[in-house]
This record gives structure tokens, sequence and C-alpha cells, in this order.
């Protein structure tokens, strides 16, 4: 099966150089036609799983397409490749392709294309590159941005916001999470303003900046239904606590639900919240029912943010 293939691609191959030559009585190139062929290579070899000539296929086709002036085609086949790329496991080369169509697609005019590509591009290298998971999405948020296609903007900016929250970069996450922030107010999405509120806290507490925290939650109270609400009176008793070193009051806001079941990302910073000169991890309260052997309370699972960051 895989013989056949690669022998139909070379045949496809055999007429596109032929639709390239010229002659007495066909003086231009048929660029147009070549693509085709070439674009049918390439998907002959990778049936064939022979990637590398699909790749090369996929940038000839490209090539041709550019001839032709049929730019929004030419970066197709430019991200074709560098999807052949990723299945040679060769991410840094297919996010390179990827970024080259991208620019394409905006030369050609076709921005929501573009940013497709690269949020796409981002879920790609997010497994072994954060730093360049963050760079793509802001990228593609900036461009849907540009768009006023605002709703699709502020969820990839979320996705930066908490990659650059795990890589701990949190004075970047501040700043990402208040331009979320005045995104979801711009569109009157207010019970995310809620939840961008609360993440923002928890940020700037782990970054010892109580003053920010602070004005963040004063900030909320002119957004309609913030004052009153849980996500307020669970942030207020958070800066309550906090500000007077009570252990206990910031235990039990940071592991109730409200923040426990947010994003991984920011719960990770709820649980992992000390009140400066706390000292050591929070003892459960009341336990007597779980004796020396019962189970570890929740800020004792996971501490990626202890040392360094309060």
């Amino acid at each position: 099966m895989a013989a056949q293939k690669i022998n139909e691609a070379h045949e496809h191959i055999a007429k596109a150089e032929k639709c390239l030559k010229t002659s007495l009585t066909k003086w231009k190139p048929d660029f147009d036609s070549a693509a085709s062929e070439y674009a049918k290579a390439a998907v002959c070899f990778k049936n064939a799983k022979q990637y590398e000539q699909a790749k090369d296929a996929y940038l000839k086709e490209a090539e041709y397409h550019t001839e032709n002036k049929t730019l929004f085609h030419a970066a197709k086949a430019i991200e074709q490749a560098g999807m052949m790329m990723k299945e040679q496991k060769k991410m840094p080369e297919a996010i390179q392709y990827i970024e080259k169509a991208c620019m394409m697609y905006m030369e050609n005019g076709t921005p929501d294309t573009a940013a497709m590509a690269l949020d796409r591009a981002g879920k790609l290298i997010e497994p072994i590159n954060l730093e360049k998971a963050v760079d793509l999405y802001q990228k593609a948020a900036g461009v849907f941005e540009n768009e006023d296609r605002l709703r699709q903007a502020v969820e990839l900016l979320g996705k930066a916001s908490r990659l650059l929250v795990r890589l701990k970069r949190l004075d970047e996450a501040a700043v990402a999470l208040q331009k979320e922030k005045n995104m979801y107010k711009e569109i009157e999405n207010f019970p995310m303003c809620f939840k961008k509120t609360t993440a923002q806290v928890l940020i700037h507490l782990h970054r010892g900046d109580y003053v920010a925290a602070d004005k963040c939650v004063r900030e909320s109270y002119s957004l309609p239904g913030y004052s009153g609400s849980e996500d307020c009176v669970a942030m207020e008793t958070l800066l309550q606590g906090y500000d007077e070193q009570d252990e206990d009051q910031v235990y039990r806001v940071c592991n109730s639900p409200l923040l426990k079941y947010m994003d991984n990302d920011y719960a990770k910073l709820a649980i992992s919240l000390r009140v400066p000169g706390g000292g050591g991890k929070k003892k459960k309260a009341a336990a007597p029912q779980g004796g020396a052997g019962g189970a570890p309370a929740p800020a004792e699972e996971e501490d990626d943010y202890e040392g360094g960051l309060c």
C-alpha cells in the first residue's frame, strides 16, 4: 500500500514538472496545475507516512501558489508542511512553518485564519515549551482583538495568563489578568470579571503586594453585582485574614470550594498561599475524627508555589 502511494506521488510530481515546462506554443509555466499536482503528491506521501517528502511537496505547492499569486493557498500548504514536521516530532520547525503561514494569512487579508492557526500552534508546543505557547496565544489574541473579536481574544489571553502563572512569571500574569478583566467588562460578562478579580488577588498576595490585591477588590465594587457577591465576600475575608495574619481564616477561604474549583493553576495558588510570618503548613483546625492517620489537608498535597513567592 505504501509503495503504491509513493509511486502515485512520483507520478504527480512528474505531471507537475511537465506543467512547468515552456515551449514555442506555451510561453508561460502553468503554476496553478503544478501546485495542484504537488498537493496531490503531498497527500500520497502523507498517506505512505513519508512525512519528510510530504513536507517538501507541500513547500513546492506553496512555491507555485505564490508564483500564481494565490497567497491563501500558499499559506495553507506551508501550514501543512508544518504539520508534517509535527508528525516527525520536530516541533520547533513545525511552529516556524505555521508562524510563516500566519504571516501570509495576514498579508492575504484573512486574519481570523491566522489567529486560529496561531492557537493551534500554541496547543502543539504547549506540552514542551510553555514560553513559546504563551507567545503564540498572546499573538493570536492580539489578532482577534484587532478584529474586534473580543470573545475569542479573551479566551486566548486566559490561556496565556494561566501559563504565566505556571511559569511563575507572576508580574506578567497580573498584567495579563487585568487585560482579560477589562475585556470581560467590555463585553459585559461580569461573572467572569468576578473570577478574574479573585485570580488577581491570589497573584498579588503571592507577589507580596497586599495593596495591589486590595485595590483589585475595591475597583471591582463598581462592577454590577460584585459588592456582596460570594466572590466579593470571599476576597474581603481573605484580605482581612492575610492582613491580620490569621492563618485559620486564610486557610478556610483558600480551601473553600469557590477557590479550590477554579482553573487548576489558580487553585494551586490558593492552597499554597501563606500569611506573612505564618511559618509552617496549616494544620486542620478541628479534625479529631480523622486522628493521626487522617487524610492530609489539601494544602499539603501540592505546594508548587511555596518558597519565595510570598
